[in-house]
Order: structure tokens, then C-alpha cells, then sequence
């Protein structure tokens, strides 16, 4: 039987449709009874029957962090995907997010070397992945350099991959993917399914620096081909395409039939935006919405290579622009 974490999450939704229609075995575990909504309503977009494709799966209720009711998950399980994460870029969440991240992850590993689990794979991001000097191609081998301003995100991300690759030391075999901006639909309140939506109301400006995209079908997709293959202990960069924020915000106004944003807006306004909401956290406790590091990303120019996943898979991602544009239609709907 197969486990899955953050089964209610854009990519653990598409992977359980994805694996109990292949005819698996399938265990999900959840933490808020609520969020199932979200698979369901992300298999809603595959089938109108996805009521019949959710019975299926066997959900158990636990969290990464409770470790007696996760090893209570794990009976019977040889093949672990771990999808669960918290997202978060505020500076103040910083132990909440190394607490999920890394201790969660730290949790995943330990018991599935106590379970002698036969695989597992965890979806990590493109965040861990370092700089190149002359924009040269980021690739699975760049080094992250913790030394620089990174995100909180990013820091607990990475502390998380570690945990993975400390478990390979003692005897897990594991594959990891690192995969871009993720696009999918189903889920609209929060993630990369929000833009959607915010981009709907109206967006008034972009930003001079690049984005790496892939669609979600294709990050499962890779997800599931490394799990049946005989590579272990071996990460891979999931970027499709490499696009300007120009481009990929207007895109997805087309993609939703709202105005596309014609100003751009550069670092030094962007600098400053980032101290004004620093100070209305600050004087009123509202969350943040802008931060340094999240600034700083949105001028940066990166190029992604996934001549690996190519190479080992033979493997051919979707167009992006279709992609967008088919899932701003099912917004739309």
C-alpha cells in the first residue's frame, strides 16, 4: 500500500487521482476534516464520478508532527509520498515553518527507516536550489548558499531535504523532485490557484524577473515514474518553461479574461514596499504580503535546467501556455 501526506494540497490531490486510477492501493492521512473538500475538488476537474474515486482511498487522520498516530499510518505501507509542507514567506513563522518542514520531514524519514519502507519520494522546491553566476542554467548540482539572505521558506525547505538525504545515509532509498511555480486547478483559495483569482480582479503591474513554471499533471507524473524506476537517491529540477513575470501575468489575465498588466513595476519601489508593509505589520499585526527576500525573487532573472528528468525518463513536459489557459478556463467554470 502506498502512503501520501498533504493528500488536500494542489499536488497531493492530482497524485491520489492519479494513483488510485492506476488501480493502487492508496492511504492518505489529513489533518483538518474540512480540506478534503480540496481533493475532491480537484478530482472534480478529472470525472464527474470523483465521489467513487475518493471512497477509494483509505484517509486516516494525523499529523506529520504526531508521531505515534504517523506510525500508526504507516502499517502496511512500502512506498511513501511525502507532499506535505507549510508554505509561508513571513519572517514570523519561521518556527511554525521548521517545525512542519524539517521536523515533519524528520518524522517521515525516521519511521519509514523503522517500517524498512521501500521508497520514498518528497516533493521539495526550486527554493533550494542556489545561484548561478551569468545566468547561467540552476541545475540539480548549484550550490544553495546558506550564507546569502534566503527566505524562511527556502531555509526550512532545505533543512527538510537534508533530513531526507540524512535517511538515505542510514538506508532509505528515496527520490526527491524540485519543481517550480506549480499550476494546476482545483484549488482557488490559496497557492498558485489564488493568482487565478487575483489576477481576475485586475492586476496593474508586473515585475522585471522570471519565473519557472510546470503544470501539476506533470510533476505527479514524474513523481510516480521515479517511484516505479530503479533510481534512488537522486533529486531532479521540474521547470518546464522559463518565463518573464511579464509574460506569465499576462498570460494568465488572457487566461481569465481580465486586463493584462502593463506597467512595470522595478526594485527600487519594490524596496520600499517591502519596508511599508514591514511597518503595518508591525503598528497593526496584519500579515505580511511582501517581504525582502520575496522582493528580491520577484526582479531576480533565473534560468532552470531539467536536462536530468529528461535524460533519465525520456520525458516530455506540457506546453505552459496551454496549460494556463486550459486551467484558467476551469476557474472560470
Amino acid at each position: 500500500m502506498i502512503l501520501v501526506t498533504g493528500g488536500t494540497g494542489l499536488v497531493g490531490a492530482h497524485l491520489l487521482y492519479k494513483l488510485v486510477n492506476e488501480g493502487h492501493a492508496v492511504r492518505a492521512i489529513f489533518r483538518n476534516e474540512r480540506k478534503l473538500d480540496n481533493t475532491k475538488n480537484v478530482f472534480s476537474y478529472y470525472t464527474d464520478d470523483y465521489e467513487t474515486i475518493f471512497k477509494k482511498i483509505e484517509w486516516v487522520e494525523a499529523d506529520i508532527l504526531d508521531v505515534p498516530a504517523l506510525t500508526e499510518a504507516f502499517n502496511g505501507i512500502t512506498q511513501v509520498y511525502h507532499c506535505a509542507a507549510f508554505v509561508s514567506f513571513e519572517p514570523d513563522k519561521y518556527q511554525l515553518l521548521r517545525k512542519t518542514n524539517i521536523e515533519g520531514t524528520a518524522n517521515i524519514v525516521n519511521i519509514s527507516l523503522a517500517k524498512n519502507i521501500q521508497k520514498l519520494c518528497y516533493a521539495s522546491s526550486v527554493a533550494t536550489l542556489g545561484s548561478t553566476l551569468n545566468n547561467e542554467p540552476i541545475t540539480e548540482n548549484t550550490f544553495w548558499n546558506p550564507e546569502t539572505d534566503n527566505s524562511v521558506y527556502a531555509i526550512t525547505k532545505y533543512g527538510a531535504e537534508m533530513e531526507v538525504w540524512r535517511g538515505t545515509q542510514e538506508g532509505l532509498n528515496a527520490v526527491m523532485v524540485n519543481p517550480g511555480v506549480i499550476i494546476g486547478s482545483g484549488i482557488w483559495r490559496y497557492g498558485t490557484g489564488s493568482l487565478f483569482k487575483r489576477t481576475e480582479k485586475g492586476l496593474k503591474f508586473y515585475t522585471p524577473g522570471s519565473v519557472g513554471l510546470i503544470a501539476v499533471e506533470d510533476v505527479v507524473s514524474v513523481m510516480v515514474q521515479l517511484m516505479e524506476s530503479n533510481i534512488t537517491n537522486e533529486r531532479f529540477v521540474l521547470v518546464a518553461e522559463d518565463w518573464s513575470y511579464k509574460k506569465f501575468l499576462q498570460t494568465l489575465a488572457k487566461s481569465v479574461n481580465a486586463k493584462p498588466p502593463k506597467k512595470q513595476i522595478g526594485s527600487t519601489l519594490l524596496n520600499i514596499a517591502w519596508r511599508l508593509d514591514w511597518l503595518i505589520h508591525k503598528i497593526t499585526g496584519k500579515r505580511r504580503q511582501l517581504t525582502k527576500q520575496l522582493a528580491k525573487s520577484l526582479t531576480t532573472t533565473n534560468q532552470y535546467s531539467s536536462k536530468k528528468i529528461k535524460d533519465a525518463l525520456g520525458f516530455e513536459f506540457q506546453d505552459m501556455e496551454n496549460t494556463i489557459n486550459a486551467v484558467g478556463k476551469q476557474y472560470l467554470k
